[in-house]
């Protein structure tokens, strides 16, 4: 491995949930008019979303290197990999219709055709992209295990995985907790990335 990419591996542990906490907050301020989209902040905290989401790809494949590979740690990275297609998938979505609907009405009527197409809702809109935080919950769990990473940093993710189920308001602080689990793993990940 190069210096270059030595130096480079951290940045996506922090750059991943910091940019889930920049979305959280340009969510907030769109939705100070009370209702979220269609719109400039709806589009550019969309974009910061799906750049985190490419991010997260690498550190849930930096998690299972970390470890070593295994059956346990590649289930899960490909359970998070899984989960990061459906998400990226919503996002795009998100993404295309914000930038077609002329109002919120058009919006939901955008939305509602995209979700009727078989499938789409569950894989896209329902547990699919649950599969990302179980896998790297997982991982993170199983390099708590092999002491890879302090019991609170799964603790950590956890809240942050349940701070962000809770409600969307939230993210910011998700965001933050999200961060605070992955620290820990952008100081190892010189040596394993």
């Amino acid at each position: 491995m190069t210096i270059d990419r030595m130096q480079k591996a951290p940045v996506v542990f922090v750059l991943a949930p910091a940019l889930t906490t920049v979305y959280g907050l340009v969510r907030l301020l769109d939705g100070l008019d009370g209702q979220y989209g269609p719109g400039f902040l709806w589009t550019l905290g969309h974009f910061a979303f799906l750049v985190a989401l490419f991010l997260f790809g690498l550190v849930v494949l930096a998690g299972r290197r970390m470890i070593g590979g295994g059956v346990v740690a590649t289930t899960a990275a490909v359970a998070g990999v899984a989960g990061l297609v459906c998400s990226i998938a919503q996002i795009g979505i998100d993404i295309v219709v914000g930038l077609a609907a002329a109002d919120k009405a058009a919006m939901r009527q955008m939305f509602g055709d995209v979700q009727d197409v078989p499938g789409v809702a569950v894989a896209v809109y329902g547990p699919g992209p649950a599969l990302f935080y179980v896998g790297l919950l997982a991982l993170v769990v199983h390099l708590a295990v092999v002491r890879a990473v302090a019991v609170w940093a799964p603790v950590a993710l956890l809240l942050g995985i349940g701070v962000a189920a809770t409600s969307h308001d939230l993210l910011p602080v998700a965001g933050l907790l999200i961060l605070l689990a992955l620290v820990p793993l952008a100081r190892r990940a010189p040596a394993y990335a």
